[in-house]
């Protein structure tokens, strides 16, 4: 979204080119599943009210409640080597988690999902922290030869969700390393204040969605990959009942602060943008979404951090729409030498029309159709809220 930023404004709306622009914060009508109340306020704006209200974020009342769950924490953990596990990536949010960990008193038991396109930075980030907190690191190490077959298989099913195998296989090793330690709570570094919440809509993933693209486009077989089926997902939440916590949900927090104070106690690195500390992300971010789908996501945490007072609407707005999400010298060569692709196929692929996961077999009916079920496990903290409202409910394609 580079192009220079036209705003027209009248009595109701404000409009940036042609679309409608929520009042509060930056999201525009290209955002799936938006809508406006009679002041211009975005539905989502009104979510995270509602999170807010739910969960007392950054009040005394959220505070005591998640204090309480740290009790709950450290009971249900008595005789065992860690009582809690947390997923980490070298990021902010996750880094920041372990430390919060740490200073309130809990044993956790660091585990990262190496899909071997890690910055060095994270990868440094991940050793100063744990090092310095002398927290242990559980890490699973796909095969990058079998990692990249089931990119590459995205990448030519010309869908958007080419990290999905990311995202899945880090939450399947994370129950992995909870059951393997007898641990029931498993701390995610999540936070709708700093991150805002993910448009509803076009994007989705689970493990059949995964399964299904690699079977019509990957060459190798999953040996190493850490697939999540439903019969495993059942497993970890309902026999195992292993619970997601994510405590940024309770309490007050600055991701900018957190920023700030990463670098000063660990020499920690910032790595030049929200979620730009893998480079399969970061070309997912700086390039395959904005170039392919039309879309940047930038947008979330740039809206996010308006509604939080972190930033002006103004600045947000200049930033999103007048300046081009940062992209690495050397990216694109080095997805197209890793992935095999040459610069034709590449630029062939890149210019055909996009699909959606909705066009291949997922599971998403059968979590619609256990809505009430699941209804009940978010209820116990044994899967997120943000899972119960994307997947559990039909979305307009």
């Amino acid at each position: 979204m580079s192009t220079t930023a036209t705003a027209k404004k009248d009595s109701r709306v404000l409009k940036i080119n042609g679309r409608q622009i929520c009042s509060r914060c930056i999201y525009d009508e290209s955002v799936p599943a938006i809508s406006f109340d009679e002041n211009g306020v975005c539905n989502y704006c009104h979510m995270v009210d509602g999170l807010i209200a739910e969960y007392k974020t950054g009040m005394p009342e959220g505070e005591q409640k998640i204090q309480e769950i740290i009790a709950k924490i450290k009971a249900d953990g008595k005789g065992k080597q860690y009582d809690c596990i947390i997923g980490v990536s070298g990021g902010t949010d996750s880094s920041y988690m372990v430390y919060w960990a740490i200073q309130n008193g809990l044993r956790p038991l660091a585990v990262h999902y190496d899909n071997t396109w890690n910055t060095a930075i994270a990868t440094e980030n991940i050793r100063k922290v744990l090092g310095k907190l002398n927290v242990p690191l559980f890490t699973h190490v796909v095969n990058n030869k079998e990692a990249d077959d089931i990119f590459r298989s995205f990448f030519l099913a010309d869908v958007p969700e080419i990290e999905a195998s990311t995202d899945l296989a880090l939450a399947e090793t994370m129950y992995r390393a909870a059951s393997k330690f007898g641990v029931k709570y498993v701390l995610e570094g999540h936070s709708f204040i700093a991150e805002g919440i993910s448009p509803l809509g076009k994007n989705y993933f689970d493990g059949k969605y995964i399964q299904s693209i690699h079977k019509k486009f990957g060459k190798l077989p999953m040996k190493t990959y850490p697939l999540m089926t439903f019969s495993k997902f059942i497993k970890w939440t309902t026999l195992k009942r292993i619970q997601k916590i994510r405590p940024l949900w309770y309490i007050q927090y600055s991701k900018e602060e957190a920023k700030a104070f990463l670098e000063k106690e660990f020499g920690w690195q910032y790595y030049g943008g929200h979620h730009l500390e893998n480079r399969m992300t970061a070309f997912n971010h700086s390039y395959y979404f904005p170039t392919k789908f039309h879309v940047d996501y930038r947008n979330n945490s740039l809206a996010a951090s308006v509604r939080s007072g972190q930033m002006s609407r103004e600045e947000a707005i200049d930033e999103y729409y007048n300046k081009p999400p940062y992209l690495e010298d050397e990216l694109l060569a080095y997805f197209k030498k890793r992935l095999c692709f040459s610069d034709a196929e590449f630029d062939t692929i890149m210019q055909r029309p996009p699909k959606y996961w909705f066009e291949f077999p997922t599971y998403k009916k059968r979590f619609e159709l256990l809505r009430p079920f699941f209804y009940l496990l978010m209820k116990s903290n044994l899967v997120p809220r943000s899972f119960y409202m994307k997947y559990c409910f039909p979305v307009k394609q």
